[in-house]
C-alpha cells in the first residue's frame, strides 16, 4: 500500500522526532542478490515490461531503500509481487531474487518510478532531491508520454509531457516547495492542455526533500 497524504505527514512527523531524540532513522536495509547463478535484471520500474538499466551478480551484496508492489515474478526466492528499489543500481529488482530485509514503502521521498499498462510506452521517475520528473517514451504509438499530478490542496492535475518521440526523455520541474507532497500518474495521451489520459499507471504519493 502506498502512502496517502495523511500517512505521509505521520511518517514525516515520526521522522522528525527521532532525530529531535538524537536516533537516526533507519529507512534502508541490506540484501543480497540471489540467483540460480545468472545475473538478474535491474529495471526503471516494478514490472517486466519497463526497460532494463542494468543488472545485478548473483551474491552482490546491496542495500535496498525501499519495497514496493509490482507485477508478480517466480524467481531463485519463490514467488512475489514486491519489488526492491535499489539506489545504487539504479533501479528496482524482483524480491524472488533478493534475500534480505524488509525495507520501508517506496513513494517517501525514494526516487519512485512507475509505467503506463500495456506495453509500457510511458515511463516516470519523480526525483525527490529537486522535484523534476524525467519522462520517457518508449513506443512510437503516435502519442505522447505524460505524467499527470496533482498538489497538496488538490490543486491539480498539471502535465510534465515528452512529445519528443520513442527513445527520448526529458527533464520537468515542477516549482513544488520543499517538504511537499505530490500525487502523480504515469500515461500516455495526445498533446493538450486537457488532455485525455490513456493507459494510466497506478498512483504514488512522494514528496520533495
Amino acid at each position: 500500500m502506498r502512502p496517502t497524504p495523511k500517512r505521509l505527514g505521520a511518517v514525516l512527523i515520526a521522522v522528525v522526532g527521532l532525530i529531535l531524540a538524537g536516533a537516526a532513522p533507519a529507512f534502508a536495509a541490506t540484501g543480497t542478490i540471489s540467483t540460480a547463478g545468472d545475473p538478474v535484471n535491474v529495471r526503471r520500474a516494478p514490472t517486466t515490461s519497463s526497460t532494463i538499466v542494468g543488472s545485478a551478480a548473483n551474491g552482490r551484496a546491496v542495500t535496498i531503500d525501499c519495497q514496493t508492489t509490482g507485477i508478480s515474478v517466480t524467481g531463485h526466492l519463490g514467488t512475489t509481487s514486491r519489488w526492491d528499489y535499489i539506489p545504487a543500481l539504479g533501479g528496482y529488482v524482483s524480491h524472488a531474487y533478493v534475500q534480505g530485509q524488509a525495507a520501508p514503502e517506496c513513494g517517501v521521498g525514494t526516487g519512485s518510478a512507475e509505467c503506463s499498462t500495456g506495453i509500457c510506452a510511458g515511463e516516470g521517475q519523480f526525483k525527490s532531491s529537486n522535484g523534476h520528473f524525467l519522462v520517457y517514451d518508449r513506443d512510437a504509438d503516435g502519442k505522447s508520454a505524460v505524467v499527470a499530478y496533482w498538489l497538496k490542496g488538490g490543486v491539480g492535475p498539471l502535465y510534465a509531457w515528452n512529445s519528443n518521440g520513442n527513445g527520448t526523455s526529458t527533464d520537468r520541474a515542477t516549482n513544488v516547495p520543499s517538504g511537499d507532497w505530490v500525487y502523480y500518474k504515469v500515461c500516455i495521451a495526445d498533446y493538450s492542455t486537457t488532455p485525455t489520459l490513456e493507459a494510466c499507471s497506478n498512483g504514488i504519493t512522494d514528496y520533495v526533500a
